[in-house]
């Protein structure tokens, strides 16, 4: 039934740490041991991701307590200007007060575009903003990453909403829009939409260090920035964040069985290359009802898969990435009204686990 190889041997203790949490396991060929508690778990962060909406269920910052999860992070796909006003709100405050309490950090994982670049510059500089495929300006998306003065009102704009969104870890999200293209001026036209990402954001961590010494900021491997950059290389102050929301989550990450599955592997391999490890985190969609939901609601019961679960985590772990953290939007006060508890404690069990072997 098994083929015995180190790498596969090792595959499967470790496959079978996960599946036992914290509990006793008994690993193949004879050999158990009790896993000790008092290690330092492999995975650092072990997080959601969550809209204020989702916060109708009340119950999530104990949830995420009770499963051992070290991270909240707020998100809304539109605009931060969403999740500003609910931290700034009385049921926000409670929230941030609680899972300060609770031990929880927070951070905010945000589509930034719009407000560090307001849409209705365009009117005043329209060079400030990205050319479209037919040469023309245009303020739908992005920037112009060739336009110092795009950079510099950014890098303003981005100090501005740390100060109000100030993240217990010093690590910072400030994303481009949602999967929409970047430049094609004359000057940009050569780079790829991560080069041109990987530009905006060295300027910007050096802008955030000017206020917070320890400040980091993500590189979004996603979409149609997916693949490495080419040309421009990382600020020491980026790491990657990688977020593969076209791969598959009926089988695992690494099975080899869908093509569109290893070729976003081999983009997760290609970007560690550039970014290295050290810091690099998932961003998965293991919880994420919006996406098994089609982004429209009602919501649909989400098809967590725990045996998915583990193989991915040890996919990622082997690769040297201690840092994961999943979405979990629409798990709200409806959707635990209509189909229960989620499977937080599952997801949280699993990711609480010394190093893969």
């Amino acid at each position: 039934m098994f083929n015995d190889t180190p790498a596969t041997l090792s595959r499967r203790m470790f496959l079978a740490r996960v599946a036992g949490g914290i509990a006793a396991w008994s690993s193949v060929n004879g050999y158990a041991r009790e896993n000790s508690t008092t290690e330092e778990p492999y995975f650092l962060t072990r997080g959601v991701v969550l809209t204020p909406e989702d916060f109708t269920w009340t119950g999530w910052p104990e949830a995420a307590k009770e499963a051992r999860l070290t991270t909240i992070s707020l998100h809304h796909s539109q605009s931060p200007a969403h999740v500003i006003r609910f931290v700034q709100s009385p049921a926000g405050r409670r929230v941030l007060e609680q899972c300060q309490k609770l031990g929880l950090q927070v951070e905010y994982e945000l589509h930034a575009m719009r407000e560090l670049l307001p849409r209705d510059l365009f009117s005043k500089d329209p060079s400030l903003f990205r050319m479209d495929d037919q040469g023309q300006r245009n303020p739908d998306a992005n920037l112009c990453v060739h336009s110092s003065a795009a950079l510099q009102i950014a890098a303003e704009n981005a100090l501005r909403m740390a100060k109000i969104l100030q993240p217990a870890t010093h690590r910072y999200f400030f994303w481009g829009d949602d999967g929409l293209p970047w430049c094609r001026c004359p000057q940009c036209r050569d780079l790829g939409d991560s080069d041109q990402a990987l530009l905006l954001e060295n300027s910007l961590v050096e802008a955030l260090q000017s206020w917070d010494p320890q400040a980091r900021l993500a590189h979004l491997a996603y979409a149609n920035s997916l693949q490495p950059p080419r040309s421009i290389r990382p600020h020491p102050g980026i790491f990657l964040e990688f977020a593969p929301i076209h791969r598959r989550y009926d089988i695992p990450f690494e099975s080899g069985e869908d093509e569109a599955q290893r070729q976003n592997l081999a983009a997760l391999d290609a970007n560690l290359q550039i970014f290295g490890a050290k810091n690099a985190q998932a961003l998965e969609y293991w919880l994420d009802v919006s996406r098994f939901s089609q982004w429209t609601k009602p919501a649909k019961k989400l098809p967590f898969s725990p045996s998915t679960l583990q193989a991915d985590l040890h996919t990622y772990g082997r690769r040297g990435i201690r840092h994961l953290t999943s979405f979990a939007v629409y798990i709200d006060a409806d959707y635990v009204r209509q189909y229960g508890i989620p499977p937080i404690q599952t997801y949280g069990d699993a990711l609480y686990q010394e190093k893969p072997e």
